[in-house]
């Protein structure tokens, strides 16, 4: 071997080495951390699904609610581009029938335990917003509510295609529209309707 391949051999051979190690110490500082569960969390509200106009039942009801680390500067960078990408964890959201058509679940906004989980600072999570799960054949219809609407109590709803609810041999999920205007046939359409509530402990 010349000492022209040689050189450029131990270059690579080092640069290699640079990135791994590099990587190596990204990623043990990028481990998924332990996230835990505040164990007294106070900011409760209660969730309350209103089903108006469907054409038949659904055979289960369910949901869950997002969370997100909402200061990334308490997260490592990421080893590839650099950036931060915040911690997010999803929650079961259990909906009981309380009337016609009617659902209620409970959510937290503080059920995410805020601690520093990087050694860079404690990371303060919320809620990036909640779902209700009606399922019908293989389709989950499923309505979202987001932070600003449920600490603000507004009222949510979405509109659905009756096409949709009569054709669920394909698995999907079919998140609605704002308005009824956005389908051809806006008059065969039915409702979800979403509101928040602070309940006190």
């Amino acid at each position: 071997m010349n000492v022209t391949k040689r050189t450029r051999l131990l270059r690579i051979l080092a640069l290699t080495s640079l990135l791994s190690l590099t990587f190596s110490a990204y990623g043990a500082s990028m481990k998924n951390p332990d996230i835990k569960l505040n164990p007294n969390p106070r900011m409760r509200y209660e969730i309350t699904a209103t089903v108006k106009g469907a054409p038949g039942a659904f055979e289960a009801i369910g949901g869950h609610v997002d969370y997100k680390v909402m200061n990334p500067a308490c997260v490592p960078l990421t080893p590839y581009n650099g950036a931060t990408v915040e911690p997010k964890k999803a929650l079961p959201v259990v909906y009981e029938r309380t009337g016609d058509g009617v659902y209620k679940g409970v959510v937290y906004v503080d059920h995410v335990q805020d601690e520093d989980y990087f050694g860079l600072g404690v990371c303060h999570w919320s809620i990036v917003g909640a779902t209700a799960d009606f399922h019908h054949g293989q389709v989950n219809f499923s309505p979202a509510i987001y932070l600003k609407d449920i600490l603000a109590g507004t009222e949510v709803v979405r509109y659905f295609s009756l096409h949709s609810y009569e054709n669920v041999s394909h698995d999907s999920i079919d998140v609605g529209a704002p308005s009824k205007s956005a389908y051809n046939e806006p008059e065969r359409t039915f409702t979800i309707t979403l509101k928040a509530a602070e309940k006190l402990q």
